[in-house]
């Protein structure tokens, strides 16, 4: 009962921002396709992006609309869930959780608009360029675009999760500060890779998602040491004067 009660009450949530997303569209997609708009008027040349049916833009539209909808109504949708599994955690169990879920929905916002406002044109850039250098003329649909905008959002905003990933690690003692800091450059070699099988071939993009993650980690390293080795090491301390 209690499992359902939440479910309908993460439902509601989910409408309410779907609608909301409906009336606003318009809005979105002016958004999504700003970086795009915004290459093209500076290589001289018309943004036009096309669909190749009739019906493909309501499609693209309802599509990009529930997608900003789970995006927006996924805080809620989170809470609820985190609801029904809270009576079963111990009170500092809920409390990580109480930190971690609003900490994780604004890495995941900044890595989006990261990509946004400071990737994505560089990325278009190269690609025109390149294009350009091969003597070949990229047909591009909204779709293609949408798509290309939503799956790179998705890849920056969890790469931009490293720090909390890194932060938990050390929080329940799994991966001592030590260890973070020895196996630095493994972790190096790993974002890289990421990187590299995430993103387009273009080293830009790739150095441009790698080095925000690289210092991410070692914020998250900072983080460990700040609120969890300093603590150790002050009851260690402690102990040793009793």
């Amino acid at each position: 009962e209690e499992f359902r009660q939440r479910l309908i009450h993460a439902l509601y949530g989910l409408v309410i921002a779907l609608v909301l997303c409906m009336v606003l569209g318009n809005y979105i997609l002016a958004f999504l396709q700003r970086p795009y708009v915004r290459v093209m008027v500076a290589a001289g040349k018309e943004p036009d992006l096309t669909v190749l049916s009739a019906a493909g833009g309501i499609l693209i539209y309802f599509r990009v609309t529930l997608y900003t909808a789970l995006v927006l109504s996924g805080p809620w949708i989170l809470y609820q869930f985190w609801r029904f599994i809270a009576v079963g955690l111990y009170p500092n169990e809920r409390r990580y959780v109480h930190s971690a879920v609003p900490f994780s929905a604004a890495l995941f916002i900044s890595g989006a608009l990261f990509f946004v406002f400071v990737v994505c044109g560089q990325m278009l850039t190269f690609f025109f360029a390149f294009n350009g250098w091969i003597g070949v003329k990229a047909m591009i649909t909204l779709e293609n675009h949408i798509k290309f905008m939503t799956n790179m959002m998705l890849v920056f905003g969890v790469g931009f999760q490293t720090p909390l990933v890194v932060f938990v690690l050390g929080k329940i003692g799994l991966v001592s500060l030590e260890k973070f800091r020895h196996y630095r450059r493994h972790v190096i070699l790993c974002i890289l890779v990421f990187s590299a099988l995430c993103t387009s071939p273009s080293p830009v993009d790739q150095f441009l998602l790698a080095i925000p993650m690289w210092l991410l980690y070692e914020l998250g390293i900072f983080l460990v040491w700040w609120f969890v080795e300093r603590k150790r090491l002050r009851e260690d301390d402690d102990e040793e004067w009793d």
